[in-house]
C-alpha cells in the first residue's frame, strides 16, 4: 500500500530524508478522508500484520488501516522513501529529472539520490524475510511511491531502469502481491 495523500503532496515537496520524514509532513486532509474510503470499502484478504515504513504519513496511513482490524504495527526503516539526495525539502518538479537519470543508469548518484538498485535490494529483502517468517499470512506493507514502484519493478524481473513504466502508483492504492 502507498500511504495516502501527504502534506507533501499537498504543497509539492520531496520530504526524502528521516529528518524530514519521520515527524513532519504526515497525511493530508484529504489522505484522511482517502483512508476512510479505503477502510469502508475494503476489498483485499483482511491482514493479519502491518508493516509500515517508519516515516510519519506512512505510519498514520498504517495506524488507520491497523485500527480497522484490530492489529498491531511494526516498524520498518528498509520501507522508508527513496532519498532524493540534493532535491530532499525542493519541489517536486524535480523528480522527472531524477527519473530521466534512472531510466540511463539504475547505478547513478547524481546529486546523491539514492541508487534504484540500492532500493530494490532494501525493498526486496523486506519482503524476503516476509515470506520466509509470516507464511500463511496476509501481510499489508505500507511505503512510498518511488520504493513500491521499483519493488513492482524488481518482482516482474524486469530491468530496474524501467521502474517508471510501472503504473504509477496513487495515494492510499493497494498493489495485491501473491496467492
Amino acid at each position: 500500500m502507498r500511504h495516502g495523500h501527504s502534506q507533501a503532496n499537498e504543497r509539492g515537496l520531496i520530504i526524502s530524508s528521516p529528518e524530514r520524514g519521520l515527524y513532519d509532513f504526515g497525511l493530508s486532509p484529504l489522505g484522511e478522508k482517502q483512508l476512510l474510503a479505503v477502510a469502508q470499502q475494503w476489498r483485499w484478504p483482511t491482514p493479519t500484520k502491518v508493516l509500515h515504513s517508519d516515516f510519519l504519513r506512512t505510519t498514520q496511513t498504517a495506524e488507520r488501516v491497523a485500527s480497522v482490524f484490530d492489529l498491531t504495527l511494526e516498524k520498518e526503516e528498509r520501507l522508508r522513501e527513496r532519498y532524493f539526495g540534493e532535491f530532499d525539502g525542493q519541489a517536486d518538479r524535480y523528480y522527472p529529472d531524477v527519473w530521466a537519470l534512472d531510466a540511463q543508469d539504475a547505478e547513478h548518484q547524481q546529486h546523491q539520490v539514492e541508487p534504484v538498485s540500492k532500493v530494490a535490494a532494501r525493498m526486496c529483502v523486506v519482503i524476503n524475510e516476509l515470506e520466509r517468517r509470516c507464511e500463511g499470512e496476509t501481510v499489508l506493507v505500507v511505503s512510498h511511491g518511488d520504493p513500491l514502484q521499483i519493488l513492482l519493478t524488481a518482482l516482474a524481473d524486469r530491468p530496474l531502469a524501467q521502474h517508471r513504466e510501472q503504473l504509477a502508483l496513487q495515494p492510499a492504492s493497494i498493489t495485491l502481491l501473491g496467492d
